[in-house]
């Protein structure tokens, strides 16, 4: 029996590990949210780790505001670089296996194929700055830590496109939804089923692997979907970035190249409609 420390417990991913841990047996979670341990403490996490019995730990704990973050800068460093980079030493200092997550907006979305592990970053953003920050804290100080970059995550809970557009699909006559940004949704609870599967891996190697459904979509191909799955009747209108300007630039493509993880640990990545279907229950 492994124990498995889940910082960000009570995100998306974090509720998605302890959903799915029921389909691993030789696990067993120890979930901390913020009020259970706050990670940009370094005393904080001295005494967490000296006081629990852990094999590995799962940093699913992120600042993920991503047009906030151009105005937060600092929190957004504190979170996806400091804190990370403490628990990787102190992981590394008790001897367990670090998992950290990571993003596709690492990338300058400048591409047209998908982008591989070793693939230049150049992030655009405050949010993909302090997130590509908190890969080099981690594997700098921890070689053997894995780093799981995945991209455009949602699930039935919390905050996500997903959910976001259910609700508005309800409210309104029509929607405008980006038609030149493309990627690949990402299901939590495949995921967290790849996490596992790293978990179990007797010699994991350590460093940057990447994780998302297979597919390649647009923000408004993820909505068509939703809204055919669940027969909403709201009109859907496709308009380019320009006429939907936020704070924070997004990659105009993010597809991420999943050869590597697919070959390491024997990954079968479900295709992202077909998860999509899991998520609405359809």
């Amino acid at each position: 029996m492994k124990n498995i420390l889940v910082t960000g417990s009570k995100g998306q991913l974090g509720i998605a590990l302890q959903a799915v841990s029921s389909r691993f047996p030789g696990f067993t979670l120890i979930p901390a949210g913020r009020d259970d341990l706050d990670i940009s403490d370094a005393d904080a996490i001295s005494d967490y780790f000296s006081s629990h019995d852990f094999d590995a730990v799962v940093n699913c704990a992120a600042y993920t505001e991503v047009d906030k973050a151009e105005t937060e800068e600092d929190a957004a460093f504190l979170l996806n670089f400091q804190a990370p980079l403490l628990l990787a030493e102190a992981a590394l200092a008790k001897g367990c296996m670090f998992i950290h997550l990571s993003t596709d907006y690492v990338f300058d979305g400048r591409s047209s194929r998908p982008y591989t592990e070793d693939a230049e970053t150049s992030p655009q953003t405050i949010y993909g700055a302090s997130k590509l920050r908190g890969e080099a804290a981690v594997l700098g100080t921890n070689p053997g830590a894995i780093v799981l970059r995945t991209s455009w995550l949602y699930s039935q809970n919390g905050t996500n496109f997903a959910l976001r557009m259910q609700e508005l699909m309800k409210e309104k006559e029509s929607l405008n939804v980006v038609f030149d940004q493309t990627g690949t949704p990402t299901y939590a609870p495949d995921l967290a089923v790849a996490i596992f599967t790293i978990l179990s891996h007797p010699a994991p190697e350590g460093g940057i692997y990447h994780f998302s459904n297979e597919g390649v979509a647009t923000w408004y191909d993820f909505a068509v979907a939703i809204k055919e799955l669940t027969g909403a009747a709201c009109k859907l209108q496709p308009v380019t970035s320009e006429q939907y300007p936020t704070a924070a630039m997004r990659p105009a493509y993010s597809v991420l190249n999943k050869g590597k993880i697919k070959a390491a640990f024997g990954l079968e990545i479900p295709y992202w409609k077909d998860s999509l279907a899991v998520c609405l229950g359809k």
